[in-house]
Order: C-alpha cells, then sequence, then structure tokens
C-alpha cells in the first residue's frame, strides 16, 4: 500500500473518530499513537490469507462435503471451496489468521483424503508486484 492511501485511510479514521467537527478541524494534537492506531487498524483490513490445497481422490460432493467440515473446524477459517473437476480446496482464513500446513494435512487425513499440494496464494499474488 502506498503512502497516499495510507495517509488517506488515517485522514479517514481522523475524520470518523470526531476530531474533524462541521468541517473544521479542532486544535488538537494529533499523538504517534493514534496513527499508530489507524495504521494497524489497515493492516486488519488487509486480503486476508488464502491457501489453495490439491487433494487426492477429491471425486464428488460427498468428498467434498467431508473435507469442508474438517477444514472449517480449524480456528480461523473463514471460508472453503472445494473444485471436484480439478481437486482443489480453497481456505480462505479470516484477517490476521494463518493456516498451518501441518493443520491442513491432519483435517484431511481425517476427513479420509491426502494432500498433495499446499500453496499460500496470498502470499504468491504479493509477491508478483503491482
Amino acid at each position: 500500500m502506498n503512502a497516499l492511501s495510507r495517509t488517506r485511510r488515517v485522514c479517514s479514521a481522523i475524520v470518523a473518530s470526531g476530531l474533524i467537527i462541521n468541517g473544521a478541524a479542532t486544535a488538537l494534537a494529533i499523538s504517534p499513537a493514534f496513527v499508530t492506531n489507524a495504521m494497524a487498524a489497515e493492516e486488519s483490513d488487509a486480503a486476508p490469507a488464502r491457501y489453495k490445497i490439491v487433494v487426492d481422490g477429491l471425486a464428488c460432493p460427498f468428498c467434498a462435503y467431508g473435507i469442508e467440515k474438517k477444514l472449517n473446524a480449524i480456528d480461523g477459517v473463514r471460508n472453503v471451496q472445494t473444485d471436484i473437476a480439478s481437486e482443489t480446496v480453497t481456505v480462505t482464513m479470516a484477517p490476521g489468521k494463518t493456516l498451518d500446513k501441518a493443520a491442513a494435512a491432519r483435517a484431511i487425513k481425517d476427513a479420509g483424503f491426502t494432500m498433495h499440494d499446499f500453496e499460500d496464494v496470498h502470499a504468491a499474488s504479493s509477491d508478483r508486484g503491482p
């Protein structure tokens, strides 16, 4: 995120906090802690972590249901989508949460399947640059 969008984010937080009243800025100093908190809130608004998992033997809706049920039981999992044709499962985490590869493999094994591949899609897309 560039400096201009960070500045806009902080300004939005200032307006939302009531430091600007009736279109006129009050004569209050903005503490560094306030700016830091606004930037921390911005980081939590960042795109959630997303993982692509290839599962051997994912062949039908019942298979997908069993895998989804086990993955959804992991703390922080927000959404699980299966694509039976490509034998892939996409897991989206809640903001600030990550998915441990071992935990994903254990959940898939508990569902009766084998994890073939595990890819952090969020990190891969952010490494490409603009």
